[in-house]
């Protein structure tokens, strides 16, 4: 199951897509965390505006998960995984623009799985945690490289608004155990990874994570980034796929 969130003449709503991505069918809740519901209502993708899939109350993500992506950034491999937060409005839809901040001279894309969490996680075991799940979408978790460096910490580079673009849809059902990760920058190929190069797995993430912080429904978690991470420059085009799920596209412009 596709699960959109969009905007139709001024409402936002959620819908379901169909498996050929020419239509989305309104829901009748308004989230997707509890019994979906067709309304019968039916609206061409093109005739709306999709937006993020969810909206969540924190974006925690993961770094260094990826072992080839630590070796290029000359760092260690975490023992345990290496967590930080992304500010909530960061958030950027499907087709949104990156605002390339005038305080930093570099800003890099990074292709990631995200997971969006469907019912309330503490302390949930690995074994359990699919059950916490309600599906996958993509992310760009977009970073002031420069920043980061400068300020240790990550909360200025990584938390700039637009700095987050989520989509284009979550899709249930969906096995993360192997599928590609890719960013496109002008059409060409920068990322090529597969999520089963990372350190810690999706359900390992969700046990190490719960047991620090109560994940609620959307929340999200942004599962690490492969090795290939490079700047970006206004104009260009970034597009993250992975497979199973879909792109997301957004353009770079200036302040």
């Amino acid at each position: 199951m596709k699960i959109a969130r969009y905007e139709d003449k001024g409402r936002v709503r959620y819908g379901l897509v169909d498996p050929e991505g020419g239509n989305v069918r309104e829901i009748a809740a308004a989230d997707p965390f509890g019994r979906v519901e067709a309304t019968g209502v039916v609206r061409r993708i093109e005739e709306v505006r999709l937006l993020a899939p969810v909206v969540p109350g924190k974006i925690v993500a993961v770094g260094l998960n990826y072992r080839d992506h630590a070796r290029e950034m000359g760092k260690m491999i975490p023992e345990e995984p290496l967590l930080f937060l992304k500010a909530p409005s960061a958030l950027n839809d499907p087709g949104g623009e990156i605002v390339y901040p005038s305080q930093s001279q570099r800003v890099d894309y990074e292709a990631e799985l995200a997971v969006v969490i469907g019912r309330k996680a503490k302390n949930v075991e690995e074994r359990n945690a699919a059950a916490h799940i309600l599906g996958y979408t993509c992310i760009n978790d977009v970073t002031a490289r420069d920043l980061q460096v400068k300020d240790v910490q990550y909360t200025r580079a990584k938390g700039f608004d637009t700095f987050a673009p989520l989509g284009p849809w979550i899709v249930t059902g969906f096995d993360p155990t192997e599928a590609s990760v890719r960013c496109l920058v002008n059409g060409e190929v920068r990322q090529d990874g597969n999520t089963r190069e990372m350190g810690a797995s999706v359900y390992r993430l969700v046990e190490f994570i719960s047991s620090v912080m109560t994940l609620f429904p959307g929340d999200v978690i942004a599962t690490g980034t492969p090795p290939g991470v490079g700047s970006l420059h206004v104009g260009d085009v970034v597009t993250i796929e992975v497979g199973g799920i879909g792109a997301l596209t957004n353009r770079v412009v200036a302040p």
